[in-house]
């Protein structure tokens, strides 16, 4: 086996299993879901809830979890989960945060280098920006074909 692909596979592994440690901390909205996700989850992590103003056509709905990261779910008015993003002292459970989109975002995610910086995963039916380091964390992910009319990737922060 190649060195370098060995290094990244282990970097690899290490971010996985970061990630896995962290899923009791934090659990979220599902892209793609309905917005019966939103309230699941508010409840099971005990987590305040409140609605934000947005524009017609959809609604914010943030979630303050006891650990101190907030998650803003982006409901369609047809009750479909189209963008999430969150900032915090921790990184969110992607797995639960991405649903069905999760194994898309971990492929696209393997094929670039392992490095240091913000992790972008730009693809036609899932778009994912992650940055930050150690208890500061932020990033987006949403569905493209999913944003009502009128919003914008700047939209969803």
């Amino acid at each position: 086996m190649n060195p370098g692909v060995g290094m990244r596979y282990r970097r690899w592994i290490s971010s996985t299993a970061l990630t896995a440690l962290l899923i009791p901390l934090a659990a979220h909205a599902t892209l793609g879901k309905s917005v019966d996700s939103v309230q699941t989850d508010q409840s099971q992590m005990q987590a305040s809830r409140r609605m934000l103003n947005a524009p017609t056509g959809y609604s914010v709905h943030e979630i303050q979890l006891p650990s101190g990261t907030t998650v803003r779910e982006y409901v369609s008015a047809g009750g479909t989960v189209f963008g999430v993003a969150w900032q915090g002292p921790f990184m969110p459970d992607l797995r639960q945060l991405l649903g069905d989109y999760f194994p898309q975002y971990v492929d696209a995610a393997a094929l670039k280098q392992a490095r240091h910086g913000p992790m972008t995963v730009a693809q036609p039916g899932l778009v994912v920006r992650s940055y930050g380091h150690m208890r500061a964390f932020m990033g987006q992910a949403y569905l493209p074909a999913q944003l009502p009319q009128g919003v914008s990737a700047d939209d969803i922060r």
